[in-house]
């Protein structure tokens, strides 16, 4: 990253088809800076448009507007052309804002003088703090995605609008922050998480609908959120989040293995065997599941060795499961009630045993 300039704003735009956006937003960028004697660069991340980006970007430079064009080719992504613009960018503060024109540019002053005031690290251009206001054509569907995408990240943090795309930040932050690994568009969530330092301020901003171009928010993205979602979630909480989603396998897999076993009793006539092969695909279902979900990390093993291992630790936590029982049983009253317990406590000695050995052996 390069050395940073005292009181410079690096204001990073990520871009994708945005070029007529970016011939109405910057000249308002740079006004509203002007206007409050504060020194800018804005660095648009382009990430291989080839809609005249660079022709108007051109026109800029002979404006004498202090415009940077970094043309990515190969690679997609807001969020990971944010972290690019932010380790190309020279000021002392980092700024992120859309280029369809929903942020006003003249609100940047406000955000900046927040962190220059010391009061904050980080400060969010909120739509959900008091005195913010959204476009009348934003509709209820907007709204309740959005809703739905910030409780789902409420255990990770604790602002109102962590989905904002327009932040500000001391580059210090940004510097501290570990490991960054965004997946899709929601790069304020995964600095927020990361960053060890955690004094934010909101303010309200008014959140205007796009008037050209199109919008990159589509299905595959949010299911880039909810991957993204994931990886924070074991970031924060580690094996808590893994052992959550190891249950919710395993709870797939109960529904299997019961489908399996009573379609293949009606098939084979014979409770034996079909109970050992519904075993077996349950187990071959639950082997998948975590290896593509709460295991994914780890896929760059060989499968077969993989699964071996699973299969055996599974057969291991079965055991556990039955010793401690059977072990819980034989030591209380005889009573019916006593001996569900003991089979419950059972089942959750096995699950645990069977997590840690699909981490720390099949999964390692």
């Amino acid at each position: 990253m390069l050395a940073s300039t005292a009181g410079l704003v690096s204001v990073v735009v990520p871009t994708y088809k945005e070029s007529e956006n970016i011939r109405h937003l910057v000249p308002r960028i740079c006004n509203a800076m002007k206007t409050e004697g504060l020194a800018v660069e804005v660095i648009i991340v382009d990430d291989d448009s080839q809609d005249g980006i660079e022709q108007v970007v051109a026109e800029f430079r002979k404006e004498q507007l202090p415009v940077k064009l970094e043309v990515r080719v190969g690679q997609r992504g807001l969020s990971t052309a944010v972290i690019h613009g932010f380790e190309l960018a020279q000021g002392e503060y980092l700024v992120c804002m859309d280029a369809d024109l929903s942020h006003s540019p003249e609100k940047i002053p406000e955000l900046i003088s927040k962190l220059q005031s010391g009061e904050t690290d980080f400060v969010i251009g909120s739509r959900y703090v008091p005195g913010s206001t959204t476009d009348i054509n934003w509709g209820l569907l907007r709204w309740l995605n959005s809703k739905v995408a910030i409780l789902l990240a409420r255990p990770l943090v604790s602002v109102k609008d962590p989905m904002s795309g327009f932040f500000a930040l001391r580059r210090a932050m940004f510097l501290s922050a570990e490991s960054l690994s965004p997946i899709g568009y929601k790069i304020a969530l995964e600095l927020l998480v990361k960053s060890p330092r955690k004094k934010i301020v909101e303010v309200p901003i008014h959140f205007a609908d796009r008037k050209l171009g199109k919008s990159k928010l589509n299905l595959a993205e949010q299911l880039n959120y909810i991957k993204h979602l994931k990886r924070l979630y074991d970031y924060k909480y580690d094996n808590f989040s893994r052992f959550f989603q190891f249950c919710l396998v395993g709870t797939t897999g109960v529904g299997v293995d019961l489908t399996c076993f009573n379609l293949l009793l009606l098939t084979l006539k014979v409770f034996a065997v079909a109970r050992a092969i519904a075993i077996g695909i349950a187990m071959t279902w639950n082997f998948y599941l975590n290896r593509r979900l709460t295991f994914n990390d780890a896929r760059r093993a060989p499968w077969y060795k993989q699964y071996y291992k699973f299969v055996g630790g599974c057969l291991l936590g079965a055991v556990i499961s039955w010793a401690v029982s059977t072990t819980l049983a034989r030591a209380g009253p005889g009573s019916w009630l006593f001996a569900q317990i003991a089979v419950l406590v059972g089942i959750a000695c096995g699950t645990v045993a069977n997590f840690l050995i699909a981490k720390y052996v099949a999964f390692r």
